[in-house]
């Protein structure tokens, strides 16, 4: 038998691994809830209220269609962001908060309804047989082919959703999918709104795809 008073090591006691493992799991749950928390709070919509008062949100609300989107360069952050500056109309209007957010609703009920993700890519989610649409709306090309003939940018996206065989934009044209004039016009503020979310720079190749554009060599939307 072991004498009494003989010194054992602490990296051999169970009781030392048992206080151990509580105060780790313990430890571990508590950051677990405050990473939840402030993961909620960094992806929750903001409000027309906020783009009024000029309060950034991770996540924009829906009315950020009535604004002037841009996206440049963060030297703090390390890439891209996007900048939200002053009034815009959309499709020929200001857009009343339910208004857009109908209009946003019906555009993401149309990009499910369509299956836009079995080509491309959405917020990182998707395939990459055609471009990724996280940034599409920041497009230099859509300027470059004179929005279509159309306008404004809006409008000329929206033609191109309609008729998207009779216009050469990719290397792999995209096929008409039936979609409306209304649907169109969904789709439109979809994609504005989500080149508004602060995506922490992705998609990360985008700066170079726009670069390489005004440079002459772009294969972008």
């Amino acid at each position: 038998m072991a004498n009494e008073n003989e010194n054992v090591s602490v990296w051999t006691s169970i009781r030392f691994w048992r206080r151990s493992a509580a105060w780790v799991t313990g430890f571990a749950t508590m950051l677990l809830i405050w990473l939840t928390f402030d993961t909620l709070g960094q992806i929750s919509m903001g409000t027309a209220e906020d783009l009024k008062n000029g309060v950034d949100k991770r996540v924009p609300s829906a009315s950020v269609i009535n604004y002037k989107i841009g996206y440049e360069y963060s030297a703090k952050r390390g890439h891209e962001v996007p900048v939200i500056e002053g009034k815009q109309l959309f499709f020929g209007k200001e857009w009343s908060p339910k208004e857009a957010e109908a209009l946003l609703r019906l555009g993401k009920l149309t990009s499910q309804a369509k299956n836009c993700m079995d080509c491309h890519t959405l917020l990182g989610n998707g395939a990459y047989y055609a471009p990724d649409l996280t940034k599409a709306w920041l497009d230099p090309k859509w300027k470059a082919m004179g929005y279509l003939g159309k306008p404004t940018k809006e409008e000329g996206i929206a033609e191109f959703l309609q008729h998207p065989s009779q216009y050469s934009t990719h290397a792999r044209r995209m096929p008409n999918l039936g979609i409306t004039a209304e649907e169109a016009k969904g789709l439109v503020a979809f994609l504005k709104h989500m080149s508004s979310i602060d995506t922490n720079g992705f998609p990360r190749n985008f700066s170079k795809t726009v670069d390489q554009f005004k440079a002459g060599g772009s294969n972008a939307h």
